[in-house]
């Protein structure tokens, strides 16, 4: 099994065609309560992935779920932080109404967490994610993806301009969701 990295919620190891995503102990937590917590965040990112997928969202397929621990499909592709483009970033754009439009919220989005892999974008890491359809939610979400863009491409404006392109093609409210955005930025910068 290869290490292919380690979060404050889990590691991911490569397992020949799999990925095995464990959810570490916390050991400051009672053992009784920190087994339920991490078998219950497990299932909902597993559940997560698979209504996602289901709402036509490229993700990892899901092979196994047990107590703590997600194997699922390896996808040997290559990050997006390495690849975006303005067209790629529409695409993106495009993925995350299709999930925001099922009422998915996938809390990390960033261009580490999007993979190109067989001519597709994939969606993965799901730990984060949660079901909420407001305008909030969403807003914060692609605000999350945007400060991805500015902070690690220099054509950051160029990659946000094509992200909405995409976004306002396929999402119902994605006015409001992209004026949201603009919003919650504003809030950051005076905070």
């Amino acid at each position: 099994m290869t290490y292919l990295t380690s979060g404050a919620e889990a590691t991911v190891k490569v397992k020949g065609e799999l990925i095995v995503k464990e959810r570490v102990p916390k050991r400051y937590r009672i053992r009784e309560l920190d087994e339920r917590i991490r078998k219950e965040r497990t299932k909902a990112e597993a559940r997560l992935i698979s209504e996602a997928r289901r709402a036509g969202v490229p993700t990892p397929i899901i092979y196994d779920i047990d107590n703590s621990t997600i194997k699922m499909q390896y996808l040997d592709g290559t990050a997006m932080k390495h690849v975006i483009d303005e067209n790629l970033s529409e695409q993106t754009g495009i993925l995350v109404a299709e999930l925001h439009m099922a009422g998915i919220i996938h809390g990390d989005l960033t261009t580490s967490n999007l993979i190109c892999f067989s001519d597709r974008i994939y969606m993965i890491d799901f730990g984060l994610s949660f079901n909420d359809s407001s305008i909030e939610a969403r807003g914060v979400d692609v605000h999350v993806l945007f400060q991805t863009f500015e902070s690690t491409h220099h054509d950051y404006r160029a990659l946000i301009d094509a992200f909405s392109r995409g976004y306002r093609h396929t999402c119902d409210n994605s006015g409001e969701v992209l004026e949201r955005v603009k919003e919650i930025e504003k809030r950051g910068r005076y905070a």
